[in-house]
């Protein structure tokens, strides 16, 4: 393959050419049911060729588009399951694979980012990535001192391509929205174009692994690779083994898809109380289960290019809302949606009805385990999507701040995956233990009167 391609007119027209080619498949199934072909082979063909061309050109561009493939990836679990399977196969590969940048591209990077005596860094380095993502790509090598590392090369003209691919996504989103149910896609573009700067910020990256890397250092659950070396656009960091989440979710044990749920679900609360960060690029790629002994597995996180500030940790408005409408007291949880913005000072609703539009959602949240399935997921997305539905048009009326953006984006990536694994997590653990005001103040000093 070529290099990235960096010219905004070549990346244009490959974008502007997949909703043309979902025109055109369109028209194609029409014809072939004129001619009596059953309409059910005809919809699985065009679904095929549809989430075939999608990986096509998201993965070959890289950049932008894969990034944006990659967010759509955790949510195949959304999809009708009759056309879910061709997606899922096409889309969660964009989750840690994608054509490699030439050899002579990369050797070009590392000698002006290393110097020209780069390979003297290296007892070996693999010229095969072990990786390639949207901004980058991945080799396995030996650090100088021995240590196997992970050496990330940024691909380069990465941000360039990066916005000129969302800003062209942007102007077809309303077509790509029936891809995922229940989703609006403008915002998720919006968001990702936000966080460019920081995805190609090395040095950030770098501070904000580092950070997890010594915070769970001696954690018997989760492992981060600490950071070896950084520039510009190259990161080494130690590396680890295991079994990639994509693997566990196609094909792992139930203990597997269990245990690397009830550990990705620890992650996510977890992180930002103990680092004031989150991690916020959750796909199944960023995470491998590792061997910890004979029947115990660890939960190894990667790729710290995305990832929001939380100096308090989660806001405690979060956990609140979620305690009082688990409590059914609508007249409270609506006065703290309004308070924070959820609901803007124009907005008039009903506060039964909030409570009624927050309670399915949450379920997961009320019993000691929950098993998350793609038919729950489903069943979520199509009552949010309908329009005939009472949570559709009260959907439309609540709002999203800014400030809680990106923690939504998370949250709901992280429930996507939970779905894909099927994994029975005790979720009311996890929020007691990490997030805050969701225990109620009389719970939380109980103990401190005991004592």
């Amino acid at each position: 393959m070529s290099d990235l391609p960096r010219k905004a007119v070549t990346r244009t027209a490959k974008l502007a050419a997949l909703p043309l080619g979902f025109a055109g498949r369109a028209t194609w199934g029409l014809g072939k049911r004129i001619v009596g072909e059953s309409a059910e082979i005809v919809g699985r063909e065009l679904q095929q060729r549809t989430a075939e061309q999608l990986f096509k050109v998201l993965g070959e561009l890289k950049g932008g588009a894969m990034k944006f493939g990659q967010a759509l990836s955790v949510f195949e679990s959304a999809l009708p399951e009759e056309v879910a399977g061709p997606y899922r196969a096409a889309l969660t590969k964009l989750q840690d694979a994608a054509p490699p940048m030439p050899t002579r591209t990369v050797h070009a990077v590392l000698e002006e980012q290393l110097g020209p005596r780069w390979r003297e860094l290296f007892l070996e380095f693999e010229d095969k990535p072990a990786a390639a993502a949207s901004i980058g790509q991945v080799h396995r090598a030996l650090w100088q001192d021995g240590r196997e590392v992970a050496v990330k090369v940024q691909y380069p003209g990465a941000g360039e391509a990066l916005l000129s691919d969302l800003s062209q996504l942007s102007r077809f989103a309303r077509l790509l929205g029936p891809l995922i149910p229940g989703m609006d896609i403008k915002p998720l573009i919006t968001e990702l174009r936000d966080r460019v700067s920081e995805e190609l910020d090395y040095g950030l990256e770098a501070q904000a692994q580092q950070a997890h890397a010594e915070e769970f250092a001696d954690d018997p659950d989760v492992v981060v690779p600490a950071v070896v070396h950084q520039c510009d656009q190259v990161l080494v960091t130690e590396w680890i083994d295991g079994i990639p989440l994509s693997e566990v979710i196609a094909d792992g044990s139930t203990e597997q898809r269990d245990r690397a749920g009830q550990l990705l679900a620890r992650f996510l609360f977890s992180g930002p109380a103990r680092t004031g960060l989150l991690h916020a690029d959750p796909h199944p790629g960023n995470f491998r289960l590792l061997p910890d002994g004979e029947d115990s597995w660890r939960l190894g996180v990667l790729d710290f290019g995305t990832v929001d500030r939380l100096p308090g940790g989660l806001p405690t408005p979060i956990g609140e809302s979620l305690r009082m409408t688990l409590e059914g007291r609508a007249d409270e949880v609506y006065e703290l949606l309004c308070t924070e913005g959820f609901v803007k000072e124009s907005i008039e609703l009903d506060p039964d009805a909030v409570l009624d539009y927050l309670l399915p959602i949450i379920e997961p949240a009320q019993a000691e385990e929950f098993t998350f399935t793609r038919s729950w997921m489903r069943s979520q997305a199509a009552r949010i999507a309908d329009p005939r539905s009472p949570a559709y048009q009260l959907g439309k009326q609540l709002n999203l701040p800014p400030s809680y953006l990106l923690i939504h984006r998370v949250t709901l990536s992280t429930i996507g995956v939970l779905c894909q694994l099927g994994a029975t997590v005790r979720l009311r653990e996890e929020l007691q233990e990490w997030l805050p005001g969701f225990m109620s103040e009389e719970t939380t000093e109980e103990p401190a009167a005991e004592a």
